[in-house]
């Protein structure tokens, strides 16, 4: 027993030493963590390189652009060819995707070698950049390799195809295992050559036009060190490999660490030890000596954990070179440290290329998973777990899973065809919806010349009763003038929250409005129970203001900005025609919401108000724009709701009596359409929000174009395109079913240039829609069609007014200004940029300038009530 234990120590001392050895041999080739890591920030600087349209001429990783933009999603279906070349045989595959509950992919396959004379022979979009793996067929780099299979298939003539991709294998490789993993965004080959590939954000790419979505780049990282900047860790083997290569001083980093150069560099290393007397006594073989005679699958059954020695024996024999039991031990620890490098250096490279994805991400922790294939990866006894080892203490903050591939480069080639098609198919479907939002300018102009229609309609006493664009008198005939002055209450009521104002306007030298403003909120049961409930709990807020204030007591002038359809009998009676915006509030419709008011404070009896004026928060916009410019004579809302007001001539002002001077007129534009008048452009999506709006069938101008109803027009599409397997991998979520829950101020958020992809799937997240970078693509695509629509129709409406006026006066050409409020002209991105340019394109002959308006529903409303005192104190004198 004792014996034996002498013995197990004796060969284990005797192990060891060989081991120190050889280590201290090829010290050069064993990589430490730091130097691994400098590796890694080498490569990462040099895949920004590539990237980079000034660097990317120079750089040796070339990081490709591949032009596949999605991987697969699970509903491809198809029959497609693929054609695998890339080595010593090609393989014909047909493969069979069926979109079913399992997921199902069926190939079958021949394999046809490639003789050696049409390797090396003549080549009888995508383009070669150079050949590879002992190819060097002539005419072919620099080619379209697309079209010379064309040529090559029209030459014989007996069958035609429709070559839709050309594939890399490495892209192959992600896009097989993509099929059964969506998380999958990087493709790996370690076998006979080595490659990587990953789903790189297409703002990065200079080479590719276009900022949104992602594209696969096929880093070709091979060829990293042609530069030098691998020469402090290349050893002299490395270099005699490359002299004896087919392509010297090119793909160095591939011959370091891939199958094809694997074998070759240990016999190398096996010659010289052996000419130095430190291996099989200082024999050399011609075998020993021979090229091709140590391959890398003979380092992959010497590394066994068993049978590595006695394969070690078996190999070396067969080289003539009579091992002792100590070469087998010396040979194994070589291969040992060959194929360690070897998975070093493919991990610190594989290292950047997630460390710049969770960049591009901008997570602290990345999760992916790694599509893998090759001969070195997959048969190597030790490569697989050493690799992943190291990757781990490179990259400690990613959650790497690695899949294998199933037949990347023939599966894989049909999944990017596949999913080509299945994009091309999804992009006409959806061209083809969105296309019912994009208006032409002929459209437009229509849409301006019947606006100016349904306006001459509200005009005319004779058709006023019939029109649906109300044009109601405002009682406002006058503009400030600069001489109001005093102290005026304003109570503005146009949505869930309403405010109470005192606004002390002073004039003189120097005009100034001081405003002090209290916000209240209207619970709903309010706003759809009884006027009277609605009507007390305002005179309740106002009690509450006066006392906040100090100022309950005198009876003070008050403005009330009503923003709802009324029809107003004088400047301080306005009969209500219709709620809107969700109110329902029993007993007003048909009432003079003035006297509705003051009946509530007469049943508080606690205070009494002056109601000077019943005030629509789009003529309190227009007149707070005109106290600052005289040129002011439009007011405009888009926000919420929409609609728009302007100073109309008496004359043509049939409903009140009277043809000299001006008064503004309310359009209540909202309702434009309500008689059918825009039924060609309104679509499906329009009709399902007004279907199931609480006022179906009225104001569909203000449904196509107000803050209240976009979000619900976009959350419509996404619903049809989640439905269609467009969105969110088809699965429509219970946050999209909710009404409502797309509100436009995320339209406004998702269509900010400044905001990336990565957060508008934030946006999305936080409306538990778990969206990929193409769903976000396509979530903002919608949400921009819908906006545009919206800008350009309201763009049209202005239009019409502006030409009216610029008519009514007989001029050739009109300057004049737009007083604008509401939060979807002021917060969105592009919805101003785009209105006004329309108004510009529809009517040529007036320059027409855009103000934003100060607090219109407050401020304004203090105005009108301050002109009304100071016009009642000019008839009273």
């Amino acid at each position: 027993m004792i014996a034996a234990q002498l013995l197990a120590y004796y060969f284990t001392e005797l192990k060891d030493d060989q081991v120190k050895k050889i280590d201290k041999y090829l010290y050069a080739m064993r990589l430490s963590d730091e130097t691994l890591m400098d590796i890694m920030s080498r490569f990462k600087k040099e895949m920004k390189n590539g990237l980079s349209r000034d660097f990317n001429p120079t750089a040796t990783v070339k990081m490709l652009p591949t032009f596949v933009r999605s991987i697969p999603d699970g509903s491809e279906k198809g029959d497609f060819i693929a054609l695998d070349l890339g080595g010593s045989s090609f393989r014909i595959l047909r493969v069979q995707v069926n979109h079913e509950k399992n997921q199902n992919v069926h190939m079958e396959s021949e394999i046809y070698d490639t003789p050696e004379n049409i390797m090396h022979g003549s080549g009888s979009q995508g383009i070669l950049i150079t050949w590879t793996k002992r190819f060097k067929a002539s005419g072919v780099e620099g080619a379209d390799v697309v079209k010379l299979l064309h040529r090559a298939i029209k030459k014989r003539g007996d069958y035609d195809a429709n070559i839709v991709a050309v594939v890399n294998d490495t892209v192959g490789t992600m896009m097989t295992c993509g099929y059964d993993d969506q998380q999958c965004e990087v493709g790996l080959i370690i076998g006979t050559g080595t490659n990587a590939c990953y789903m790189e954000e297409l703002r990065h790419i200079d080479l590719v036009e276009g900022d949104e979505g992602r594209m696969c780049i096929n880093t070709e990282w091979g060829a990293f060190g042609d530069d030098g900047s691998l020469e402090d860790i290349r050893t002299e083997f490395d270099r005699e490999i490359d002299r004896g290569s087919l392509n010297p001083g090119k793909q160095l980093f591939e011959k370091m660490v891939s199958g094809m150069y694997m074998g070759e560099l240990v016999r190398l290393i096996l010659v010289k030890m052996a000419k130095e007397g430190l291996l099989f006594e200082g024999r050399i073989t011609p075998e020993l000596l021979t090229r091709g005679k140590f391959n890398t699958s003979d380092v992959s059954a010497i590394e066994k954990n068993k049978e590595g020695l006695h394969n070690a024996k078996e190999i070396l024999t067969r080289l003539g070179v009579e091992p002792s039991d100590d070469d087998c031990v010396s040979v194994q620890h070589v291969c040992t440290i060959v194929s360690f490098r070897s998975a070093n250096l493919v991990a610190a490279t594989l290292g950047a290329v997630l460390n710049r994805l969770r960049d591009n991400k901008g997570t602290p922790r990345l999760r992916t998973t790694v599509g893998v294939d090759g001969s070195l990866y997959k048969t190597h006894p030790q490569y697989s777990r050493r690799f992943h080892k190291t990757l781990r203490r490179l990259v400690p903050d990613s959650d790497v899973r690695f899949l294998l591939s199933e037949s990347g480069s023939g599966k894989g080639a049909a999944m990017v065809t596949a999913v080509a098609y299945r994009l091309a198919e999804q992009h006409r479907q959806i061209e083809e919806t969105l296309a019912h939002f994009r208006l032409t300018k002929e459209m437009l102009l229509e849409v301006k010349r019947r606006m100016r229609v349904e306006m001459e309609m509200g005009l005319r006493k004779q058709t006023h009763d019939k029109a649906v664009v109300k044009m109601l008198p405002s009682f406002v005939r006058s503009t400030p003038d600069g001489t109001e002055t005093g102290d005026f209450l304003a109570l503005d009521l146009g949505g869930t929250n309403f405010r109470v104002l005192l606004v002390k306007i002073r004039s003189g030298k120097k005009r100034t409005v001081e405003m002090h403003n209290k916000i209240y909120a209207i619970p709903i049961e309010i706003m759809q129970g009884t006027g009277e409930e609605l009507f007390d709990h305002i005179v309740s807020c106002i009690s509450d203001f006066l006392d906040y204030m100090g100022i309950k007591g005198p009876r003070m002038p008050l403005g009330f900005t009503f923003s709802f359809p009324c029809k107003q009998k004088s400047l301080d009676a306005g009969v209500l025609i219709t709620w809107t915006k969700g109110f329902k509030a029993t007993d007003c419709v048909g009432h003079d919401v003035a006297t509705l008011l003051r009946d509530a404070v007469k049943r508080r009896e606690e205070f009494d108000l002056d109601v000077v004026a019943v005030v629509n928060d789009t003529v309190g916009t227009m007149m707070t724009c005109a106290y600052e410019e005289p040129t002011c004579e439009v007011g405009l809302i888009v926000g919420t709701g929409s609609n728009a007001c302007y100073m109309e001539e008496m004359k043509n002002v049939e409903m009140v009596e009277g043809t000299e001077g001006r008064m503004c007129i309310n359009m209540e534009w909202g309702a434009f359409g309500d008689n059918g008048s825009l039924d060609d452009i309104r679509t499906n999506y329009d009709k399902l929000v007004d279907e199931f709006s609480l006022n179906a069938g009225k104001q569909r101008f203000e449904k196509m174009i107000s803050g209240m109803y976009l979000g619900e027009i976009v959350r419509n599409i996404l619903i049809d395109f989640t439905k269609k397997g467009f969105l969110f991998r088809g699965q429509i979520s219970e946050p999209l079913k909710t009404r409502g829950i797309f509100e436009t101020k995320f339209l406004s958020q998702i269509e900010s240039d400044r905001l990336a992809l990565l957060q508008v799937r934030a946006i999305l997240q936080q409306l538990g829609l778990n969206s990929t970078c193409d769903d976000s693509i396509l979530v903002k695509t919608v949400c921009g069609v819908v906006s545009r629509r919206a800008a350009q129709l309201c763009g049209a409406g202005m239009a019409a007014v502006v030409d009216k006026i610029r008519e009514n006066r007989g001029l050739d050409r009109l300057n004049v200004t737009v007083g604008v409020d509401g939060t979807l002209y002021k917060l969105h991105p592009h919805f101003s940029r785009i209105m006004y340019q329309t108004v510009k394109e529809l009517s040529p002959k007036c320059n027409v300038s855009f103000l934003l308006s100060e607090d219109g529903s407050g401020k304004g409303a203090a105005l009108i009530t301050a002109v009304g005192v100071r016009l009642r104190g000019e008839t009273s004198s």
